[in-house]
């Protein structure tokens, strides 16, 4: 699992081998079962995480009550909490394991020692953060302009994984329609296939 680690690391900085074992030998590695809420909305977080293996939804409690899924984290991504600078600030968002999982777990005030022991990863995490907010934006743009089956296609290009990994209805929030809306264009989709 470290090999994956190492890999992510290369990827954005120029870490050499001594430093990049340094930050990996140092860096918590942590079994979840699935089922295991990580970070509950309404609660100040305090450790961020990164998906070795497994699938973390993120999801929250809107006005009306109802449950929605914002977002699916998978192998080789990193879970954003954007808030957590704002040490007192609640969690907008659930994190639950939704498989059995293998997560780098970040202890964010442990993080600030580390950044200052070595220099790059400041530079590491910038570089995330970019990536994953340029993302999110083009994520968003197209869920916008999109329609449902649009947005059907484009998780079957992009995601095909979450399909057998993400029970339906939380796939179909996370589309933005219902759990009958997807089914009907799970058939229609797949019925042009063959």
């Amino acid at each position: 699992m470290r090999s994956i680690l190492y890999k992510f690391m290369s990827k954005f900085t120029s870490l050499n081998e001594v430093e990049r074992q340094d930050i990996v030998e140092g860096i918590p590695i942590e079994e979840y079962k699935k089922g295991t809420v990580l970070l509950r909305q309404g609660d100040v977080p305090s450790k961020c995480f990164f998906v070795l293996k497994g699938c973390v939804r993120q999801s929250s409690i809107d006005e009306s009550g109802k449950e929605v899924t914002s977002n699916f984290y998978t192998e080789e991504q990193a879970v954003s909490i954007f808030n957590r600078h704002q040490e007192s600030r609640p969690s907008a968002y659930t994190l639950t394991c939704l498989e059995d999982s293998i997560l780098v777990v970040g202890d964010l005030i442990a993080e600030q020692d580390m950044l200052h022991k070595h220099a790059q990863l400041e530079t590491m995490i910038r570089k995330m953060v970019e990536e994953n907010l340029g993302e999110v934006q083009d994520e968003l743009t197209f869920f916008i302009a999109s329609n449902p089956e649009e947005r059907y296609k484009a998780l079957l290009q992009k995601r095909p994984h979450l399909l057998t990994r993400v029970p339906q209805h939380q796939l179909a929030s996370y589309l933005g329609i219902t759990p009958e809306s997807l089914s009907r264009i799970k058939k229609r989709v797949h019925s042009g296939d063959e």
